[in-house]
């Protein structure tokens, strides 16, 4: 069964602080959407509204149709992670997941299949409690799994996971959405969403900031610049700027160079750039299309609705 998440015009009040303001987006099936935005723009509240855990004051959340609340064995229809200490920590991790297969209905069966699945057979017989913060994200992650739902919702599953952990999560999150489920995953590790997600929901001040793919976001922050590094960044400045060219980086008082040969030039094509810096014998080591990364569009785009920011930081600009 294939089944979307849908948001539309949610408004969360607590007190005098609203947590949402019209947060409205799409989670579709077969791709990983991540949801990122900073301290305090609405994504934890959010995941709550949609799993009944809070209620909205406006707006609609629904999980295939139908609010959370009204579905029927819910394991079978969304799997969540939002808290990987919400567990018995006397359980074995086994027990843990044997009394939620049995709320649901689901057999011993399922809850080995699902252990093996996450990479915790050899800890099965351990207590949660013992447990390292990256062994209890992948038990929360059995559990979401639990029910096979076409709908799975994991906030900051890659947290406390190590470099190997994490290689796992990228690839498990992938295969889940190329089995036809929709996967929402809230995380701050841009350059791990960078390479999973498939989809991005940014969002700021309890509103949806971008809601886009992660190529097309790339490709707009890219802005069709092209990266340059010279011997002569004077010489270089002055052929490509009297082209018509913007040239930013060492020796220009402007931007922010990785060195002192280093220039980020926009307004003309890396062929372009190429030509005029031979035509006037100017030396040159690289010119290469400027490909964003996540962060840096992320950040450009957040810059405006951070709320915490330390004494003396300045917005990324």
């Amino acid at each position: 069964m294939r089944a979307t998440i849908e948001v539309a015009g949610l408004r969360k009040r607590f007190g005098h602080t609203m947590a949402l303001d019209g947060m409205s987006f799409t989670v579709t099936p077969g791709q990983v959407t991540g949801f990122v935005g900073p301290n305090g723009a609405g994504k934890s509240t959010t995941m709550r509204v949609i799993l009944g855990l809070d209620a909205a004051d406006e707006g609609s959340a629904l999980v295939g149709g139908r609010p959370y609340t009204g579905l029927r064995d819910p394991l079978r229809h969304v799997g969540a992670l939002l808290d990987a200490s919400a567990l018995q920590p006397s359980r074995t991790a086994r027990n843990h997941l044997l009394w939620l297969a049995h709320s649901q209905g689901l057999g011993a069966g399922r809850v080995d299949e699902v252990i093996e699945q996450v990479g915790l057979g050899s800890a099965a017989q351990r207590k949660a409690g013992g447990f390292s913060l990256g062994m209890r994200q992948r038990l929360g992650i059995a559990a979401a799994l639990l029910g096979d739902p076409p709908v799975l919702m994991l906030d900051e599953p890659s947290n406390g996971l190590d470099p190997e952990g994490i290689i796992w999560m990228r690839g498990f999150l992938r295969s889940l959405a190329a089995e036809g489920r929709a996967v929402l995953v809230s995380s701050h590790l841009m350059s791990e969403l960078e390479d999973t997600a498939d989809h991005l929901v940014v969002v700021g001040r309890g509103r949806v900031v971008a809601d886009t793919s992660v190529a097309g976001l790339l490709a707009t922050a890219s802005g069709g610049r092209v990266s340059l590094r010279t011997s002569a960044p004077s010489e270089a400045m002055a052929a490509l700027t009297q082209a018509g060219a913007t040239v930013t980086g060492a020796g220009t008082g402007t931007g922010t160079g990785t060195g002192r040969d280093a220039l980020t030039v926009t307004g003309l094509t890396g062929e372009h750039i190429v030509a005029l810096l031979n035509r006037y014998a100017v030396p040159f080591s690289e010119v290469s299309a400027h490909r964003a990364t996540l962060e840096e569009a992320y950040l450009e785009l957040t810059r405006d609705a951070v709320e915490f920011r330390a004494a003396g930081q300045e917005a990324t600009r």
